[in-house]
């Protein structure tokens, strides 16, 4: 929906911006509130399941936004997580008195806020927007319960959305070979390097140890001969 804070009085808005600003402070129990900045006419919440209902455990995000008459007319008000209940139609509108004719502007959003609340105690299957829901209220309580826990068991609890229990993303670039960190494998690598080395030089100074000694014997073969020709 579009934004309404144009079409707002000045007097209008700042009354708004402190019951937001009041309900951010204090919420009321079990409610939770998330005032926007950039549009003040939209308020999103976060409503808990009340202990002893289908719906106990979830949190169920909601929103009321305010018309261009408002006060004067009630706010709307659309549940965003998807609940099985009587009052709340399939895209989320929801149907309860307080909207509707039994709205006062003196009332505020905070009133507001606990009759839908109270409403995931008390539904009025009289006025469904949600007819099975409200058929099976009236005729099999147990079903009804069955269908509105399942409902906020998949939507209400968590959800896909968690980042709970995912595994971390790789890291981007080549990765580090297996051990070439290792301190204690560079030591047995540069050890094996210097054996390899001590090895070769061991043997090349024999080699010359062996060729040194050929040439002074023949050496002195050779001076044997010279003396025995004088």
């Amino acid at each position: 929906m579009n934004s309404n804070v144009e079409n707002l009085p000045p007097q209008v808005l700042r009354l708004v911006y402190k019951e937001v600003s009041a309900l951010a402070a204090d919420p009321p129990e079990g409610i939770k509130i998330y005032p926007s900045e950039e549009d003040i006419t939209e308020l999103h919440t976060a409503i808990e399941g009340p202990e002893g209902t289908p719906f106990a455990g979830g949190v169920f995000r909601m929103r009321l936004v305010l018309g261009k008459d408002f006060p004067a007319a009630p706010p709307k008000g659309y549940f965003l997580t998807k609940i099985f209940h009587p009052n709340v139609g399939h895209k989320g509108e929801i149907c309860v008195n307080v909207l509707k004719r039994d709205w006062k502007a003196e009332l505020g959003l905070r009133h507001v806020l606990l009759t839908i609340k109270c409403l995931l105690i008390h539904p009025n299957p009289e006025s469904a927007l949600n007819e099975e829901a409200g058929r099976l209220l009236l005729e099999d309580y147990a079903e009804y319960a069955s269908r509105a826990r399942l409902l906020t068991e998949i939507h209400a609890m968590g959800g896909s959305g968690g980042t709970s229990g995912n595994p971390p993303e790789p890291a981007d670039g080549p990765q580090p070979k297996k051990h070439a960190g290792d301190p204690n494998k560079r030591v047995v690598s540069a050890a094996a390097t210097a054996a390899t080395a001590t090895g070769v030089n061991g043997s090349s100074g024999n080699s010359s140890s062996s060729s040194n000694s050929n040439i002074v014997a023949k050496k002195k073969t050779d001076k044997k001969r010279a003396l025995r020709r004088l």
